[in-house]
């Protein structure tokens, strides 16, 4: 315990030691809980999993679960299999809290993630009862410093009623000088946020909090759970390379130079993929101002490409975790975290001009963009910050293959089964079969580009066949709304969205 008690580096805050288990146990039926991490990095781990086991030995006990992002260590998938989640807020990826979410077994707000804290603070929503944060220290004047996310950390301490910290062991130390701590404060009695380059730091090395808060330190030794993503594919990488080539062509233009804008990069394969695809390409100099860094950004660095990235989370694979926390001396020059409020700020995203890449699961022949929601009702993970970017960025640019499910499923439909970006917030679209910038187009403009450049070829014919129907009917946004959603419910009927074949 002496080792560890180093990382309390307040002397006062050392007689507040106690177990995951006696920390669980203040958590009562009915409490609203602010639980640190951002898309399975910096979450906390030890007091979610003892409230668990109260859930699994008899206990009837339902919650509020607040957090920045999706959560590691199995906590999602435990809250939900152990039916003690009452409502969850913003973002989940898990598959059986999907399930439970759509089976109606409790409730999910899905909040672009920019909200939540503005929302906290003007008590919008229930009050925080427990913030549960990871942390791998506490400084001498009192500072909580996080461990790999940031996320709504600090909302959450400055809200709640209560707070405990997880110091985790198994997080390097070397983690402390990274983070960029800087809360707006409320909505009406703020300053401009000050920050007008990627590099730039405005704030403190931590979270500063009222200690009397504090009722609990609990001591953990795990690291994050690694990553879900998978390798760069073929389709995949013409993504990328259909990306560069718009991106070549913004140079001709004059619009961009080689270091382009700070880029943005959502969670998950494809986007992930995407930026990988930079690493051979002529682009250099280049500045990352995101969310969550992946794999491909530590790339990225490693080959001299991006000189600087900013963001509130680092997710990556257990092999590229391994290799950065054990040179993080490397990086310490190159990386800042912030909270996902001033990530995500979209005054911030406009002033720096971001370039903002994210995955939608389909989008219409108009361009609106669908991101969430399977067959238009069946919620998949959520917005997450894909609305912060795309509606603020310099260019919202959305990614995906073209078809799905080898082939039964078209990513490009006539109509979206759920809108998540409008037409208006759009402005490049791009599958393995090329791109389609959008900007400055009127819809009746959008759609030869989104079909001939977009969609597979599988579902050219008919998507040109729909559109000429729709035209008949005139409009300023054709449609035939009888049959709008006719492939939805064609896959959901026989499985497959493609023209049936004329019988002979």
């Amino acid at each position: 315990m002496g080792e560890k008690l180093k990382r309390i580096q307040n002397k006062g805050m050392q007689q507040k030691v106690v177990t995951a288990e006696e920390a669980a146990a203040w958590i009562q039926d009915g409490m609203t809980l602010g639980l640190s991490g951002f898309t399975r990095a910096g979450d906390a781990k030890a007091v979610p999993t003892a409230l668990v086991k109260r859930a699994e030995e008899g206990e009837s006990i339902k919650v509020n679960v607040y957090t920045g992002a999706s959560l590691g260590s199995n906590i999602d998938k435990l809250f939900a299999e152990a039916g003690i989640v009452n409502k969850r807020i913003p973002f989940q990826a898990e598959p059986s809290m999907r399930k439970a979410i759509n089976a109606g077994e409790h409730l999910f707000v899905d909040q672009h993630l920019s909200h939540t804290s503005e929302m906290l603070r003007g008590d919008a929503m229930e009050a925080v009862d427990y913030a549960i944060l990871e942390a791998i220290s506490i400084t001498e004047n009192g500072y909580i410093i996080p461990s790999t996310s940031v996320g709504n950390s600090v909302a959450f301490a400055e809200t709640a009623k209560n707070i405990i910290i997880e110091l985790n062991t198994a997080q390097p130390m070397e983690l402390e000088g990274m983070h960029d701590i800087y809360s707006p404060g409320k909505q009406g009695d703020r300053d401009p946020i000050p920050l007008k380059e990627v590099d730039q730091r405005i704030g403190k090395i931590g979270i500063q909090v009222d200690m009397d808060k504090i009722k609990g330190i609990v001591f953990t030794h795990q690291p994050d759970s690694p990553s879900t993503i998978v390798p760069p594919d073929e389709e995949t990488q013409n993504i990328a390379n259909h990306l560069l080539n718009f991106f070549r062509e913004e140079i001709k233009a004059e619009r961009l130079t080689e270091k382009l804008m700070p880029l943005q990069s959502g969670i998950g394969s494809v986007a992930n993929a995407v930026l990988h695809g930079m690493l051979d390409s002529e682009f250099k100099d280049l500045t990352v101002y995101s969310e969550v860094l992946q794999d491909a950004v530590f790339d990225l660095i490693d080959a001299g490409k991006v000189s600087f990235a900013s963001a509130c989370s680092i997710t990556l694979s257990e092999e590229k975790m391994n290799h950065v926390f054990n040179n993080l001396a490397d990086y310490q020059n190159k990386l800042v975290l912030r909270p996902q409020e001033i990530s995500n700020h979209p005054e911030i995203i406009r002033r720096l001009g971001l370039i903002a890449i994210n995955t939608a699961l389909e989008f219409d022949i108009y361009g609106n963009v669908n991101s969430t929601h399977v067959g238009g009702t069946k919620m998949m993970n959520g917005i997450g910050g894909s609305g912060d970017f795309a509606r603020n960025a310099r260019l919202g640019i959305f990614v995906t293959k073209s078809i799905a499910k080898n082939g039964d499923i078209s990513s490009i439909v006539p109509y979206v089964s759920h809108t998540d970006h409008t037409e208006h917030d759009v402005d490049v679209i791009v599958t393995e079969q090329g791109y389609a910038d959008l900007r400055g187009l009127a819809p009746r403009e959008r759609v030869p580009q989104i079909i001939e450049n977009c969609a597979h070829p599988l579902y050219k014919e008919a998507l040109w066949e729909y559109y000429q129907e729709a035209l008949e009917r005139g409009g300023q946004t054709p449609h035939i709304l009888e049959k709008a959603f006719s492939w939805h419910s064609s896959f959901r009927e026989h499985g497959t969205m493609r023209p049936a074949v004329p019988q002979v």
